[in-house]
């Protein structure tokens, strides 16, 4: 027994010996390697510090400046150590675990040999013998933010992406690990790409994608997030990839359309590709093709165990023992390529379709096709032509471009890009290489794209485009001549971007925007993702109860018709004045109307002596009339009395009765009736300017019986003596019996209006030759 607890003991101490021995290394590089002491700034120096320090070193320690043998190397270490210390993420690794590697993943330390002793300490099969469950963690598929920015979101654009969120001491991350396995074994021949990103280490990724716990799987594609809600088998991952894809990238093809869909490639501007298979349902691996070429190609599926398919499949000849697919252009009854093989591989399909993803004669329809078939030029061996016919829709034009399809056909090239553009789709385009002349002909123009500003150098075939055996021997010539000598191309432009042909309209993107927002807001309410949904909620709650309470308060403000209701104020038009000086159209500043009473002592100051360009609104009213009409008079005038040339006031008729009939007897106008001095003026508004001895008048609403009058209140005095019998009986039915309070209410409903005429000086001013005293009346 002493002898085997001895051997034991041996044992461990030699497992810890040779522990220490593979620590040792990274020990003694660790303390070398301090990027505090190189910039010689303390662990607690700020940014500016730190950037401040190494610019002092580089300048000192640069090779160009400093010969010293060492200074490169310091220089290195230099930059090294700045590189560690302004990135806060590294610096904040470094603090904890050590030196950074300079290959390894943003992210990560060096002190990797740690880690992974430490995760094999709990799972795997390391140098204390537990059981091994992690070891297809691999590195690899490990996830920082600045990649994921650069490479993993762009090409989610071309593949669909599945990312594992882990953390530390995360048993439930051990659990789904060989489900997780065998997804990536499976999916990743076939196109998926797959990511891990650690919630330790990439706090700043997790909250851009919006991963808060471990373990989490995360679906992206178009640069949009999803996230698996599903119990973790490789089934529901794989289902969960087939539902990422958007819909109809593969059209199911019979019989009855096959013909509709390869007459399709004019309209799509796209070859057209036939997937022929055994099986009923479109493979993943299709679909994954299909979307990685949805820009260029489009995808058609035939089922060979179909008995709706037999006639497609004696017309093409298809091997029903092995998947095939057929590739059409231009020509839609053969194929101008074909490929079939028992196991069919992802990388032979990205090829196959990658040869053939143009037409022989595509048609610009976009900047980034222009881009892809006409390169700029970069290299003298790398130098693309690019043969642009000029051309249109209408039945003449028919006849040459199929020529021009005849001739691009004929005389395929490396160096050689054909191409067609409609001149009413792509009208700058065309103005710029054709000089901005008028064609009604087609023309054909070679050219070669010189930089990304749109420069290019080109030229015209002389005698435009019919598509004649002599138009087609002197292209032939023009490409002969320019292969042998580049500077054939004379003439040199600027082109402008292309109009994007295929570009859904504004609704249609924006329905689609609100649809992928409302599943979004669906998928986190259905999964209870409150941590993303708080804010959302927090803003539809917030605006319901501005609604609900706003309702309520205004509810309960307006008890009642009569009350007097403060309208919002709104800017109102200048003044009319002569001199040019209009007045100020601000908002009120008070919650009130000032209105003064025109009496014995206000009557000279308000009235008789006030500022060139101020005018004075008076109301004329009766002790029976006056609570009613000046709770009108104020609702009415509100919003005007920011104006600083505007004053209010009123005028008692029972105390003044005689100041009226003497204003308008004083009048000079032949608009005013004679007889106008015996009525009721009750309602009636005066528009004074003292100082230029003119007024305007409103006339109040009739509050009769007859609805044929019921409204008398045009600023302007009527010279129609049919309106002024009709006033005259409304006024003598007014007189006969006393307006109720509701009736006085409305005589001042149209003085809004009458307002802002006045604002907009097209009131007609009634002048007079001077103002009578204000006298009491006699009893």
């Amino acid at each position: 027994a002493n002898t085997t607890m001895t051997i034991f003991q041996w044992t461990l101490s030699l497992r810890f010996c040779l522990f220490l021995l593979i620590l040792w290394p990274w020990m003694v590089e660790s303390a070398e390697f301090d990027p505090y002491k190189i910039l010689g700034v303390s662990r607690r120096a700020s940014q500016p510090e730190i950037k401040k320090a190494y610019k002092t070193l580089a300048k000192e320690w640069h090779p160009d400046k400093n010969k010293d043998p060492s200074a490169e190397d310091m220089f290195i270490k230099v930059s090294k150590s700045y590189e560690i210390l302004s990135n806060e993420e590294r610096r904040a690794n470094f603090d904890r675990y050590g030196q950074m590697d300079e290959n390894q993943p943003f992210g990560q330390s060096q002190h990797h040999g740690f880690r992974s002793f430490h995760h094999s300490f709990y799972f795997d099969e390391s140098f204390f013998q537990f059981p091994r469950s992690r070891e297809f963690a691999d590195s690899k598929y490990l996830l920082h933010h600045t990649q994921f920015n650069s490479e993993v979101l762009p090409d989610s654009f071309k593949r669909p992406y599945l990312i594992k969120v882990i953390s530390e001491w995360c048993f439930a991350c051990v659990h789904i690990q060989p489900v997780w396995k065998e997804t990536v074994e499976e999916l990743e021949p076939l196109g998926v790409g797959f990511g891990i990103i650690d919630l330790g280490y990439e706090r700043r990724l997790s909250t851009q994608l919006g991963a808060h716990r471990a373990p989490s799987i995360i679906g992206l594609i178009n640069g949009r997030v999803s996230f698996f809600h599903q119990a973790v088998v490789k089934e529901h991952l794989r289902q969960f990839i087939e539902d990422l894809l958007p819909n109809k990238l593969v059209h199911k093809i019979s019989d009855s359309n096959y013909e509709w869909f390869l007459d399709a490639w004019q309209d799509e501007n796209k070859p057209s590709v036939l997937l022929f298979d055994q099986v009923p349902v479109v493979p993943l691996l299709y679909k994954l093709t299909a979307f990685s070429f949805r820009d260029h190609v489009r995808f058609g599926y035939v089922d060979q165990g179909g008995t709706h398919n037999t006639r497609l499949l004696r017309q093409f000849n298809i091997n029903t023992y092995a998947p095939t697919m057929l590739l059409f252009k231009e020509d839609v009854q053969n194929p101008v390529d074909i490929i079939q093989a028992r196991g069919m591989k992802k990388q032979i399909m990205d090829e196959f379709v990658s040869n053939n993803k143009f037409l022989h004669v595509p048609r610009l329809v976009n900047q980034q096709l222009f881009d892809e078939l006409c390169p700029i030029k970069q290299f003298h061996r790398r130098r693309k032509f690019c043969v642009l016919l000029i051309t249109d829709q209408d039945e003449s034009f028919v006849s040459g471009n199929k020529a021009f399809l005849d001739f691009a056909v004929a005389n395929r090239k490396d160096v050689l890009r054909f191409a067609y553009v409609y001149q009413r789709h792509q009208q700058p385009l065309c103005q710029a290489l054709l000089r901005n002349q008028a064609t009604l002909s087609p023309q054909v123009v070679i050219l070669e794209r010189r930089t990304q500003a749109g420069k290019v150098l080109f030229r015209s075939l002389s005698g435009g485009w019919n598509g004649s055996e002599e138009d087609k021997f002197r292209l032939h010539g023009e490409i002969e001549l320019l292969q042998k000598d580049p500077s054939y191309l004379s003439s040199d432009a600027t082109l402008p971007q292309l109009n994007n042909e295929m570009a859904p309209i504004f609704i249609i993107r924006w329905l689609n925007a609100a649809y992928d927002y409302f599943i979004q807001v669906y998928d986190d309410l259905l999964y209870s993702n409150w941590r993303e949904m708080m804010p959302i909620l927090s803003l539809i709650f917030s605006a319901l109860f501005i609604l609900f309470g706003t309702v309520i308060i205004q509810a309960f403000s307006e008890p009642g018709e009569n009350k007097p209701q403060k309208p919002k104020p709104k800017e109102q038009p200048p003044s009319p004045e002569d001199t040019g000086d209009r007045g100020s159209t601000r908002p009120p500043k008070k919650d009130f109307v000032e209105v003064t009473e025109l009496t014995d002592v206000t009557y000279i100051s308000n009235l008789v002596r006030l500022r060139p360009g101020h005018i004075n609104v008076v109301l004329v009213l009766s002790d029976a009339s006056k609570n009613v009409l000046l709770r009108k008079f104020a609702k009415e005038v509100f919003s005007f009395s920011g104006t600083q040339t505007l004053h209010f006031s009123f005028l008692n008729s029972d105390k003044h009765g005689r100041w009226m009939p003497s204003l308008l007897r004083s009048a000079r106008s032949d608009d005013l009736d004679p007889e106008e001095e015996y009525s009721d003026f009750t309602g009636h508004v005066l528009a004074l300017n003292g100082h230029k001895r003119y007024f305007c008048l409103f006339r109040p609403v009739f509050t009769g019986d007859q609805s044929a009058d019921s409204s008398l209140s045009d600023a302007s005095v009527s010279k129609s003596r049919s309106r002024s019998h009709s006033r005259e009986e409304g006024v003598s039915k007014r007189g006969s019996a006393r307006a109720t309070s509701i009736e006085l209410h409305h005589k001042l409903d149209r003085l809004g209006l009458w307002m802002e005429r006045l604002m907009e000086g097209t009131l007609p001013r009634i002048h007079f030759n001077v103002l009578f005293c204000l006298t009491r009346n006699k009893t």
